[in-house]
């Protein structure tokens, strides 16, 4: 179930025109350059969303399966590694953006709004809906398909490492979620409708994220 509910929403966002000019190199320098500072501007939030996720698990052994996602991303997993929000802050300077004079978006502050609110929900099956089905899970074919379009505006690879790293390692972060999920939904069937509006809340925000970039890039 869980694999086609991805896919379903993987095709919902490429089906995207943000993300299918960036598929076929059509995408323009603006739109990339809005893209990153909004998005730069939600995912500032991560760690936030992961550790108010966490708060709500009532297993011990979860908890401390997210917290090695958690401790990935702040770069103290078992390979050790850079903190993610540096990367992502270095290739931001790269690109010459100034976060403190961009405005952010309405419709990056509801992606923000919406991410935190399920991930807050008392029952986990919310957010992990929210975080796996909605965010995590979506990460790797979504980013491939920007990957496309910044290449096809001559940005070379190296200055991409960010969002390559995710396509790398986000499945490992999506399966913890979704196995947690599962035994979630064993013991509570009812827990599925409750799972599937958080992920489908969080596709809807996207949705209108991408449309917030691309009206962004024609003013």
């Amino acid at each position: 179930m869980y694999q086609r509910i991805t896919e379903e929403y993987v095709e919902r966002l490429r089906s995207h025109p943000f993300v299918q000019r960036c598929r076929d190199g059509s995408i323009t320098d603006r739109e990339l350059n809005i893209f990153l500072t909004q998005h730069a501007k939600y995912s500032a939030y991560f760690t936030r969303y992961l550790c108010a996720l966490i708060a709500n698990l009532h297993d011990a052994g979860d908890v401390m399966r997210l917290a090695e996602n958690l401790a990935e991303e702040l770069g103290f997993g078992e390979e050790g590694g850079e903190p993610h929000a540096r990367i992502f802050a270095r290739m931001i300077e790269q690109f010459g953006i100034d976060l403190q004079q961009a405005p952010l978006f309405d419709s990056t502050q509801k992606l923000i709004s919406t991410t935190f609110h399920y991930c807050k929900q008392p029952d986990p099956a919310y957010g992990l809906g929210a975080l796996c089905l909605g965010a995590e899970a979506i990460v790797p074919a979504l980013y491939s398909d920007i990957i496309s379009g910044f290449e096809a505006n001559g940005i070379a690879p190296e200055r991409l490492h960010f969002f390559r790293i995710h396509v790398e390692c986000d499945d490992d972060h999506a399966d913890t979620m979704r196995e947690i999920l599962q035994r979630l939904q064993q013991d509570n069937p009812q827990g599925e409708e409750r799972m599937l509006e958080g992920a489908q809340a969080m596709i809807a925000a996207r949705l209108a994220f991408f449309d917030g970039v691309m009206e962004g890039a024609r003013q």
